[in-house]
């Protein structure tokens, strides 16, 4: 028997490194399948369309909103960001594992559709920290910047709906941890079938 496949949502602020914390995840877990999004932004240096994100234009975004086309959608400073439903959807069933990397705002809208689905949200070790990390992007304007801190002081008060925190202080660190927690969940009474194969067994006998 084959369960279905496990969402994971991995959230946090912008500036926290959430991004590198999935790309070194999937680069360990060739089984993981990462939901790429929908966007109106414009690509930052060596982001790739389609495998970063999708970049589409807002003509576009506002269609596939009319079509209910995403899982969660939302406005992030003047800039559309969406996870297509179908593609998530269609993993899961098939017994994909699939990652979702996605803001507080976006978190929120998809627990409610999947309560089930394992949310990790990655801090900062300090607020300094995650300032410093925002502005060595060096792809903000200095008002874009004191806006995601403000928003930080928000989103911090979301952490309860979480199962998992993560500090990201180290990032390998950060990735084995992330790692252990993925492993743990697929050992998980509910997440596993084995036992049915097992059981079925033990009947014939």
């Amino acid at each position: 028997m084959k369960s279905d496949g496990l969402l994971i949502v991995i959230s946090g602020p912008s500036g926290v490194g959430k991004g590198t914390v999935c790309a070194k995840l999937l680069a360990a877990e060739t089984k993981l399948k990462l939901s790429v999004s929908d966007t109106t932004r414009k690509p930052r240096e060596g982001e790739k369309n389609g495998i970063n994100y999708s970049f589409i234009t807002k003509e576009q975004f506002l269609a596939n909103m009319k079509n209910d086309a995403y899982l969660e959608w939302a406005e992030v400073y003047g800039n559309f960001y969406g996870t297509p439903k179908a593609a998530v959807e269609d993993n899961i069933t098939i017994g994909r594992d699939t990652l979702l990397e996605i803001d507080p705002q976006g978190a929120l809208l998809v627990k409610e559709q999947y309560p089930d689905g394992i949310f990790i949200f990655i801090l900062p070790p300090n607020f300094e920290t995650l300032e410093h990390r925002l502005r060595g992007r060096n792809t903000d304007t200095e008002e874009t910047i004191r806006k995601r801190l403000h928003l930080f002081q928000e989103e911090i008060k979301q952490i309860p709906m979480y199962d998992y925190i993560v500090v990201n202080d180290d990032i390998e660190d950060t990735v084995k941890k992330v790692k252990a927690i993925l492993d743990a969940e697929h050992l998980r009474f509910e997440h596993t079938l084995v036992y049915a194969d097992l059981l079925a067994e033990v009947d014939k006998l």
